[in-house]
């Protein structure tokens, strides 16, 4: 180069570039980061053209040798487009040899020097060219100057593959459609005859291909394959001649078959050479070859008439070779393979979906063949792919598939998984969410036989793992296909909990690394997130404890029985091992919502103000869930858990009785009883522990339940004044004839006796509620009265007065009892138990009052419990005494007895124990006593001595009083 012509060369270059636009275009298409700015470069000429200009001056010629390569660029940027039209006007026109041959010696040149300078527009122009002159989109048109062209192409991949980056897609389909061309060669079944999703037409076509075994042998064959590559089409279609109609000559068929002669120069060394190079491909190269290589098989596969798989089997060569590189360049690489096999397998062609899953499967075996390194979790990674497409897929085929290769690969390298057992369980989770039974099954037999033999291997690298584990569990446990999957499902948690309490996950403490807790999931915690230590490994019991207690309000008895005793023989075994904080937190987000316990107190109590918890979770069909039975094991179950960490758990006792009351509240025989057994047992056991306000809380529930239901009983009751009963001497048919006549129009009677019908029920339960609370109350203070404190004592009394007063006021509305009367007659239904339940309340009231004042001395006089219990008295005789009729005959002031009814008799005959109950214990009183309250008394006792209908037994006891207690009085 002479230093004289150096500067208006260069002079002339720029002005070029500027004229051709080319510095604007390269700003915009110039992505390499090494890349010097313009400014730079502009810098850096500017430095040359000085040196030029400061020997310019000397007389002698000088030749300078460029060290700087940089130089170049600015020269190809001149030259290239010049270039590149004289490459191709010549490889267009001419077929001398030595000319194309130097043309294309020339692209390959061009296409190293932009390559190397990062010049992406004049690289792919170049590659563009001599891709378009391979013809290998148009074969029957191929001359050896094409084939050539070829081989200038694997040329190109070879020498320059750590350049071409995007340009690699152009050399990856002529590849793949010379590839094709080899096929059609050799008479080979193409892939569509095993790609089509018509099994009929794929008969045809594998019927095709065997009628014609060899394109070379026979010249004149008429094959639609063959046909449409013949006819040709553009460069950028991926499909030649699929919209060309018509058939081809035989001319054309014998050129084609002709040309394809001229491809045997080029064997399938050189073609695999190029995939079996990817090993020397630097790291970024690497990438962008296998994101070309994805995108051609995509093309490939979604061909609509000539699927093919030539590409998809070159990417698990290449993964193949290239396994050993960098943990961050894989991370790289299969990030792109992920999202083509997650795309693929989701294809609407079942065969290419198939066949993708199996090359996947193949992969994924060569993968773990290798021993995965410490914290490296590839092997999650590359399972992953089955995952996404088994939760996505809407295919039996393709999941069934799936399932069978993940677990064909599990059992023969399960020494071999680490971090890859979390997509395992993700797979096998989606199966058993799946609504095929088959593939359930398919899924459980090998998640059997995982955790019944190989569960040291699942927490062996992760113990995060084992919540994985426990998902997928708890999973199966829903299956509603067969019972006995979820049966062995809640058994293999109750087995994962054994695990997890003796230690199973020790092998977690490197994986923690330097940690100092786990936190437990926020909607789990008491408040917020929780952070228990590390050792403790309490975050882990979380998954496993919810996924039972959801499990009890499974449809099915048989599961949510054992999903129950699974659940609190969990708790009771390992229980030793949670903290205070923990076992609050297990309380409140697993143990009350089994129960269907309310967190918040404005929801507390429903309709009539209770709370039951076997009214809580409904089965879909409106009706409660628990049965008789899972009541007792409920009841049963929390009790037992309660009393055994009474210490840890004394905080829940207020919501635990509460609960307790629930099941007593409840309109089935089977839960009352069990709260009943219950909650005695609960006070037998923890006799000795509970405090005073402990026991205040026992007895407020109590108290609460008896009163909360009053209100909204008392309004069902009003509605009796609204309705009109007909009279019970007319008989049924009458009134059915009646209605014939036109005299009931609306049919407001019928409408009227089955609202009574419905109170009638409702009174019943509400009755039966009554007595078993206040018989409850009894019970307890009977086996604990010396625990029990003043305080105490007052709210049993507010008890007591309670349902004893409300039994008197239900006995009181004659109006109500009559249209009761005549409810029960017409439709031949029982009466509800009315007198039963006030001679019940008041005698509990009368015994409980009666034990105070005999067994508590200090009490009396504080709570003043004889003036209520001679208070007691008075009503029950008044009430007897208006039973017999006694109360009219005073007011009329004659001395004459009307007789009694039927029913009244049978009333009085019911109420003479009560009576007698009251005798004895004003015959126990003390003379003081009966002395201070005989003025209240003397008045009612002169009056039973007056009334006829009293029984002989009364009579008896009476002059017994008069005798023992006022005689003595007289006398003084």
């Amino acid at each position: 180069m002479k230093a004289e012509s150096s500067v208006p060369q260069s002079k002339q270059g720029n002005s070029l570039n500027r004229l051709l636009g080319l510095d604007g275009i390269l700003n915009l298409v110039w992505k390499q980061t090494e890349e010097k700015p313009l400014s730079a470069n502009r810098n850096l000429l500017k430095h040359i053209q000085e040196q030029f200009k400061a020997k310019s001056s000397k007389s002698e010629i000088v030749y300078y040798a460029v060290l700087d390569p940089t130089i170049l660029r600015f020269m190809v940027e001149v030259c290239w487009g010049p270039m590149l039209a004289a490459f191709s006007v010549t490889l267009d026109q001419s077929d001398d040899k030595e000319a194309t041959s130097q043309c294309l010696q020339g692209i390959r040149h061009a296409v190293h020097v932009t390559s190397m300078m990062g010049m992406q527009t004049q690289r792919d122009a170049f590659v563009t060219t001599v891709a378009k002159f391979t013809y290998l989109h148009c074969a029957a048109d191929m001359k050896q100057k094409n084939v050539d062209a070829v081989k200038a192409i694997i040329s190109i991949a070879i020498e320059d593959g750590n350049n071409l980056q995007e340009a690699w897609e152009h050399i990856l389909t002529c590849l793949s459609r010379f590839e094709h061309l080899q096929l059609l060669g050799e008479g080979a079944p193409s892939d569509a005859s095993f790609l089509n999703t018509s099994n009929s037409e794929s008969e045809e076509r594998t019927k095709n291909n065997v009628n014609y075994p060899s394109l070379k042998k026979k010249g004149t064959l008429q094959n639609p394959a063959v046909m449409a590559v013949v006819r040709g089409g553009s460069y950028d279609s991926t499909s030649a001649g699929v919209k060309s109609p018509g058939l081809v000559s035989s001319e054309q068929i014998n050129n084609f078959i002709s040309n394809l002669y001229l491809l045997d120069q080029i064997g399938n060394f050189e073609l695999n050479h190029i995939f079996a190079h990817s090993q020397r491909l630097n790291s970024e190269a690497i990438v962008a070859f296998v994101k070309a290589l994805c995108k051609v098989s995509m093309s490939e596969l979604q061909s609509p008439t000539d699927p093919r798989v030539f590409s998809l089997t070159k990417i698990v060569e290449v993964a193949h070779y290239n396994m050993n590189r960098i943990r961050l360049v894989w991370s790289r690489i299969w990030s792109v393979l992920s999202d083509f096999f997650v795309a693929v397998g989701l294809s609407e062609n079942l065969s290419v979906a198939i066949f993708v899953m199996d090359s996947l499967r193949q992969l994924a075996s060569k993968f773990l063949e290798r021993e995965e390194l410490a914290n490296y979790n590839f092997q999650n990674e590359f399972l992953r792919p089955f995952a996404v497409v088994m939760q996505k897929s809407c295919s039996t085929e393709i999941k069934e598939l799936i399932v069978r290769c993940i677990s064909q690969m599990v059992l023969s390298r399960v020494n071999n998984i680490k971090s890859g057992w979390k997509s395992v369980f993700m797979v096998f989770t989606a199966a058993a969410a799946d609504e095929r039974k088959s593939i359930v099954l398919l899924a459980f037999e090998t998640m059997e036989k995982i955790v019944r033999e190989y569960f040291p291997y699942i927490t062996e690298t992760e113990a995060l793992t084992f919540t994985d584990c426990v998902k997928c569990l708890i999973t199966f446990t829903n299956s509603r296909f067969n019972s006995d999957v979820s049966l062995n499902a809640i058994a293999f948690l109750r087995f994962c909990a054994v695990k997890l309490a003796d230690g199973g996950l020790a092998s977690n403490d490197k994986s923690k690394g330097d940690d100092s807790c786990v936190p437990i999931v926020k909607d789990s915690a008491l408040d917020g997130e929780t952070c228990v230590e590390k050792d403790d490994n309490m975050s882990f019991w979380v998954p496993l404890l919810s996924g039972l207690s959801k499990l009890t309000s499974d449809p099915r008895a048989a599961i949510r029985k054992s999903a129950l005793e699974v659940l609190f023989n969990i708790l009771k075994d390992h229980g030793h091992l949670f903290t205070q904080s923990f076992w609050a937190n297990i309380f409140k987000c697993e143990i009350f919502p089994i129960f269907g316990f309310p967190l918040d107190s404005k929801e507390a109590y429903k309709e009539e103000g209770c709370f039951s918890p076997v009214s809580g979770p409904l089965h879909p069909d409106g009706g409660s869930i628990w049965d008789s039975e899972s009541s007792v094991v409920a009841a049963e179950c929390l009790i037992d858990l309660f009393v055994q960490f009474f210490d840890l758990v004394r905080a829940q006792l207020h919501q635990v009785v509460s609960i307790l009351v629930g099941f007593i509240r409840s309109q089935g025989q089977g839960p009352s009883s069990a709260g009943v057994a219950a909650l005695m047992r609960l006070a037998a056991d923890l006799r000795g522990k509970l405090s005073e306000d402990d026991w205040r809380d026992i007895f407020l529930c109590l108290r609460e339940a008896a009163g909360s239901s009053l209100p909204g009983f008392v309004k069902l009751l009003k509605t009796m004044d609204t309705i009109e009963i007909p009279d019970v001497t007319r008989p049924n048919d009458e009134i059915e004839s009646s209605s014939g006549r036109g005299v009931i129009k609306d049919g407001s009677e019928d409408d009227n006796l089955q609202t009574g019908a419905y109170i009638i029920s409702r009174m019943k339960v509400h009755i039966a509620l009554q007595l078993l609370i206040i018989q409850v109350v009894s019970d307890l203070y009977k086996m604990h009265w010396k625990l029990l404190s003043v305080n105490i004592v007052s709210i049993l009394v507010e008890i007591y007065s309670s349902i004893s007063s409300h039994s008197h006021e239900l006995n009181s509305q004659t109006t109500l009892l009559v249209k009761l009367d005549k409810i029960c007659t017409i439709l031949e239904i029982s009466d509800p138990p009315l007198v039963h339940f006030e001679n019940e309340a008041y005698n509990n009231y009368l015994n409980f009052l009666h034990d105070l004042l005999m067994n508590s001395p200090s009490l009396p006089e504080e709570k003043n419990v004889e003036a209520e219990l001679v208070s007691v008295c008075k009503i029950v005789l008044q009430r007897y005494l208006e039973c017999s009729g006694f109360g009219y005959i005073k007011k009329a002031e004659v001395h004459c007895f009307l007789p009694l009814g039927s029913a009244k008799k049978e009333e009085l005959a019911a109420r003479t124990p009560l009576v007698l109950t009251v005798m004895r214990i004003l015959a126990s009183l003390e003379t003081d006593c009966f002395t201070k309250y005989v003025s209240q008394l003397f008045p009612l006792l002169t009056d039973l001595v007056r009334s006829e209908h009293c029984s002989l037994e009364v009579q008896r006891l009476l002059s017994s009083v008069f005798r023992s207690c006022i005689g003595p009085i007289v006398m003084k």
